[in-house]
């Protein structure tokens, strides 16, 4: 019968292969829901031109993905995971930061749609107001 040994490099593996698929289903989920809610901001920015906002909203979630996907990278680094309890907690950390990240992302894009949204119906307001006035 063997025994099977885990060692640092084991462990630190293992948080690999768990961290990286977690943080790209996150992020695609996320992704998905922002930009498949976004379409009618995008439609109302754009004056109903549907050809334009569909191509906006397709290069914001290029955009999205690379920007999220990249910072998931970049802070992969794991540390010298000894036991299955510094696994646990060390995943659990990175990807609740990850997690908050994402989230102030998708605040941050909502909050410009809602500028966009806002700056598109002043000025239909304006432009309203100079054909009655004329």
């Amino acid at each position: 019968m063997t025994a099977v040994i885990l060692t640092t490099a084991t462990y630190n593996f293992s948080a690999y292969m768990i961290y990286l698929p977690v943080v790209i289903i996150l992020t695609v989920l996320v992704c998905q829901f922002l930009f498949r809610n976004s379409k009618t901001f995008m439609m109302d920015i754009f004056h109903q031109k549907e050809d334009i906002a569909m191509a906006t909203n397709s290069l914001f979630k290029i955009g999205f993905y690379l920007l999220n996907i990249g910072f998931a990278l970049c802070i992969i680094e794991l540390y010298s995971i000894t036991t299955m309890e510094n696994l646990v907690v060390s995943l659990s950390e990175k990807i609740g930061k990850f997690s908050i990240y994402l989230g102030v992302m998708m605040l941050l894009n909502l909050l410009l749609f809602l500028k966009g949204r806002k700056h598109a119906v002043n000025k239909d307001k304006q432009i309203g107001n100079e054909n009655t006035a004329l």
